[in-house]
């Protein structure tokens, strides 16, 4: 491993869309990427112990300094990426914000409001922004006085909201809402809606470290270089 030459993806400059997305190995360590779904490549990469808009920045300049531009960026929803890509259309992606739903209401939410909001959501990668505005509205006229029930703490002797999981779900749709549809703004660009495009290739790099267990994290970084310039390589062969 120490003996072997590190392998580098084949660059072509151009304007790129990107997926900038960041995946884990056993909580040590996580390897962030910016790829391109319209090339099927990824560009540029980088390691790092945390998640953080920072090093998703250093990407970005790495990918410039090649002669890249950078016409709009797909994210996960990571707080302050977005403000990586200040001035480029930013796309949330849907499939994460439908995860983010699920994690405060859970797949089979007990309350009738929760149960009508995640039946909402499920329908963003079928739905306008138009008609999902339309639907979150009047799913809040509906259910506004029910968000505003507050419950006592005899033991704090403080009040609390009562539904507070349900009002986070729908404060991160309210907040998102504007990056959710980017995609169908700028249909020129042909932005995809979801970061599906890294997702396959992380799934795809676990699979093969999953193979060569027992690799300090140095042997490991390098096997992950490898692994993804091979597959860029590939794939623009």
């Amino acid at each position: 491993m120490d003996k072997a030459s590190e392998s580098s993806p084949r660059h072509d400059p151009q304007n790129v869309v990107v997926v900038a997305d960041m995946t884990f190995h056993k909580r040590t360590f996580g390897v962030c990427v910016l790829r391109s779904p319209h090339l099927k490549q990824n560009l540029v990469w980088k390691s790092s112990e945390t998640e953080t808009a920072l090093v998703y920045g250093e990407c970005r300049k790495e990918l410039e300094k090649m002669g890249y531009k950078i016409q709009a960026a797909v994210i996960d929803g990571k707080q302050g990426v977005a403000s990586v890509f200040w001035d480029v259309p930013v796309q949330l992606c849907q499939f994460h914000q439908i995860k983010i739903i699920t994690r405060y209401l859970t797949t089979r939410p007990k309350l009738p409001a929760g149960q009508a909001l995640r039946k909402l959501a499920l329908k963003l990668t079928k739905s306008t922004e138009e008609e999902f505005v339309l639907e979150l509205n009047k799913w809040h006229e509906e259910w506004k006085e029910f968000l505003k029930e507050k419950s006592f703490n005899p033991e704090t002797k403080r009040w609390f909201y009562t539904h507070k999981r349900l009002r986070s779900a729908y404060r991160s749709l309210r907040i998102n809402i504007y990056y959710l549809f980017t995609y169908q703004r700028h249909p020129e660009l042909k932005i995809p809606n979801t970061t599906n495009s890294l997702d396959g290739t992380f799934s795809h790099l676990k699979d093969l470290l999953r193979i060569h267990r027992g690799l300090n994290q140095k042997h490991k970084l390098k096997l992950i270089n490898e692994i993804l310039s091979k597959k860029s390589r590939a794939q623009t062969a």
